[in-house]
């Protein structure tokens, strides 16, 4: 075109060997996306040199839709993660059996826990994962995702693979992380003050508590479901009772399980209830109308921080109480016990002793610890908590955490993907940040909280 320089580019093909010229497919693909950024990072100097436009990040001059290569990755990784869910696959199923044989064998012989069947041939699993190819994905930060995905996928399949053998405990520390020291120390600080409390569970003693089972559960948690579908009506969640789980409540996908053996303090089930849909389930649904089935299922490593951001809101609903955030704390301790090669009767007995824990309530939560051979996800509760309370007191917005399922490490991530166009708003906003309660809490959590300061009065 008349008028116009043509920049051309030459370099050495580093992604071939040099004797056979097979390709390196890794080196290749980095390459083209460092190219690529290199490109866009180089037209966004001139622009600012130029004073032509002010750009809020040089990748915004990148593409505004998804092409098709991310979504061939995007589409590809999806279906080999909803082949399998980590969460049922390691829960045992025979919970309650477990418990009353422990406690007739005087809680000193390790329980025997039954899981079930896998539904997914791991190995298969793992061939597809990594015949996805990455080729034309040219977006560094993309790219990065995907890979980070990636690695995450193979690391369940192997976690889920290993189960109730030695190796597990391992895949486990590598998903979730160790007990770090300064964790372990807030975990200790926290049970130290709340020494006398006891877990939810302990209410066969305190008869004057109003107990919900899990149909008044489930009421609950549908009507709070037809609050979100009423403000956007995309929000299809479902609710299933289940025989096969230990007393509480889970999420998997858009689907909130509740077990029929569930009973807990009334006044705690609207506060799990905005853990479990307002966080879980409302990032599920705002993920998926991203139009990257990435943002849904969950970016790399976003377990911890989505913990931590439902522990929150039961903070920001007014019921996270001394009994919960002792709970999470005890879970923090039970897991370095479990890692450094506590067995499971010692750590029960350490949870009755040490931190008056009821013996169904010490049980349930060894058992979410043990489970599969050793689960090292339980401490990411209160770590999660932690990185979202300095989120918060450095100033930072929650807004993007509500886009989808992401980790704090992907903050950043998706703030530029929001300034470049790829991602939208969150197409629904939790209930308990509509009150003037919650923005009252959120902001005095923005003047710098611990997690001890969190905790809600307690009632009479």
């Amino acid at each position: 075109m008349p008028g116009c320089a043509i920049l051309g580019v030459e370099f050495a093909p580093i992604y071939r060997t040099p004797e056979s010229r097979d390709i390196y497919p890794e080196v290749r693909d980095q390459l083209v996306s460092t190219l690529f950024d290199a490109a866009l990072r180089a037209c966004g100097a001139f622009l600012e040199t130029k004073k032509l436009v002010k750009l809020a990040s040089y990748r915004s001059l990148g593409r505004r839709a998804f092409v098709d290569a991310v979504s061939r990755v995007d589409r590809s990784i999806d279906e080999i993660a909803s082949l399998f869910d980590v969460l049922l696959a390691v829960t045992p199923i025979n919970a309650r059996q477990a418990f009353d044989e422990f406690r007739l064998g005087g809680f000193e012989s390790e329980p025997v826990f039954l899981y079930r069947p896998l539904t997914t041939q791991v190995e298969n699993a793992k061939h597809r994962l990594f015949a996805i190819s990455f080729d034309q994905m040219e977006d560094p930060v993309l790219y990065d995702l995907y890979r980070e995905k990636q690695r995450e996928v193979d690391l369940q399949l192997s976690l889920i693979a290993a189960r109730q053998t030695k190796g597990f405990v391992e895949f486990g520390r590598a998903l979730y992380g160790p007990v770090e020291h300064p964790l372990l120390l807030e975990a200790e600080d926290i049970l130290g003050m709340l020494a006398d409390e006891y877990p939810v569970d302990h209410l066969k003693s305190r008869s004057n508590i109003p107990t919900a089972d899990a149909d008044y559960v489930e009421r609950r948690a549908q009507a709070m479901i037809n609050r979100y579908r009423t403000a956007w009506p995309d929000f299809k969640a479902s609710i299933a009772l289940r025989d096969d789980l230990p007393s509480g409540l889970m999420v998997t996908n858009h689907r909130l399980l509740i077990s029929r053996s569930t009973i807990m303090d009334q006044r705690r089930v609207e506060p799990l209830l905005a853990h479990e849909i307002g966080v879980h389930l409302l990032t599920y649904f705002n993920g998926s109308s991203q139009g990257l089935r990435l943002f849904r299922s969950g970016l790399s490593g976003y377990e911890g921080m989505q913990e931590g951001l439902a522990v929150f809101a039961e903070y920001l609903s007014g019921g996270l109480t001394a009994e919960r955030l002792k709970l999470i704390a005890a879970r923090v301790v039970a897991c370095a016990y479990m890692l450094s090669g506590l067995k499971f009767a010692e750590t029960f007995r350490r949870l009755v002793s040490n931190y008056k824990f009821s013996d169904h309530g010490a049980f349930n939560l060894a058992l979410r610890v043990y489970r599969g051979g050793g689960l090292a996800k339980d401490a990411i509760y209160l770590r999660g908590l932690l990185q979202l309370l300095d989120h918060l007191k450095r100033g930072g917005a929650l807004e993007p955490f509500w886009m989808g399922k992401i980790a704090s490490s992907h903050f950043a991530v998706m703030e530029e993907l929001a300034l470049r166009g790829l991602l939208k708003p969150p197409c629904v906003h939790p209930l308990f940040l509509e009150t003037t309660e919650g923005r009252e809490r959120l902001d005095s959590a923005r003047q710098g909280l611990r997690p001890i300061d969190l905790v809600q009065p307690k009632e009479a």
